[in-house]
C-alpha cells in the first residue's frame, strides 16, 4: 500500500497506461523544478512556453547559458498537465545539464524520441508530452539567440516571419501580448521588432489587436 498517487490510468478505448519507473521516479520527483515566484532570482537568459493551461498541458521552461562555452548551464521549468509531462520535462532538463551542461548546437539537435528513449518509452497517446518538451527547449533558446543578438541562429518552424532581420515570427509577437506587451511600443521593447524595418509595423499591429481580441476581448 502506498499514499503516492498512481499514474498509471485507462484510456479512453479500455487499453491500460503503463509508465516505467523511470517515468514514475521523474514524477514522484521532478528535477530542477522551477518553484513559483523563483523565476527572478534565477536570472533566466533564455524563457520558453509552448502549449495551454487552457486546453491542455503547458510547459515553461527557462536556461541559463554559458556564452565562452556555448553549453546550457542549468535548466528550470514548471508544467502545468499530466504525469507523462511532468516526467518529460524532468528528465530533458536533466539531459541538458548533465555532465557539464550540453552544447547549443547538441541540444537543438534533440527530438521527442531522445526523451522518450531516456524515459523508457511512454503510451502512445502520451507521446505528445515529449514534443512539447522538444518544443519549449527550441523556444527558449530562441529567446536567448534573440536577447544576445544572434539572430541568424534563430529556428524558425511553423511561424510566419514578420522582421527578417531580426527573424522574428508571429508566434513571438503572439508570446509577448500574452505576457502583457498589449500596445505597438509595449512588444517594440520587448522584441525590438520593426524598429529597423518600419514597413512591417502595419503587420505587427494587426497581429497585436488579433492576439489581444483572441484571448482579452479587445
Amino acid at each position: 500500500m502506498t499514499n503516492q498517487p498512481n499514474i498509471d490510468g485507462v484510456g479512453d478505448s479500455g487499453q491500460a497506461w503503463y509508465y516505467s519507473d523511470i517515468v514514475k521516479d521523474h514524477f514522484f520527483n521532478p528535477r530542477n523544478f522551477m518553484k513559483m515566484g523563483e523565476e527572478e532570482e534565477f536570472k533566466a537568459d533564455g524563457m520558453g512556453r509552448v502549449g495551454s493551461p487552457a486546453c491542455g498541458d503547458e510547459m515553461v521552461l527557462w536556461v541559463k547559458i554559458d556564452p565562452k562555452e556555448d553549453k546550457i548551464k542549468e535548466c528550470r521549468w514548471r508544467t502545468f498537465g499530466c504525469g507523462s509531462a511532468i516526467a518529460s520535462t524532468s528528465i530533458l532538463s536533466v539531459m541538458l545539464t548533465e555532465n557539464g551542461g550540453m552544447k547549443l548546437d547538441e541540444a537543438l539537435k534533440l527530438r521527442p524520441q531522445d526523451i522518450m528513449e531516456r524515459l523508457g518509452g511512454l503510451p502512445s497517446r502520451k507521446v505528445h508530452c515529449s514534443v512539447l518538451g522538444d518544443k519549449a527547449l527550441r523556444s527558449a533558446l530562441n529567446d536567448y539567440f534573440h536577447k544576445s543578438g544572434q539572430h541568424q541562429r534563430v529556428i524558425v518552424e511553423g511561424s510566419r516571419v514578420i522582421d527578417e532581420e531580426l527573424k522574428i515570427t508571429d508566434h513571438d509577437i503572439e508570446q509577448a501580448v500574452l505576457d502583457g506587451a498589449v500596445t505597438l511600443e509595449d512588444v517594440q521593447k520587448k522584441l525590438k521588432v520593426g524598429i529597423g524595418n518600419p514597413e512591417t509595423i502595419p503587420a505587427i499591429e494587426d497581429l497585436i489587436r488579433f492576439y489581444k481580441e483572441k484571448y482579452f476581448g479587445v
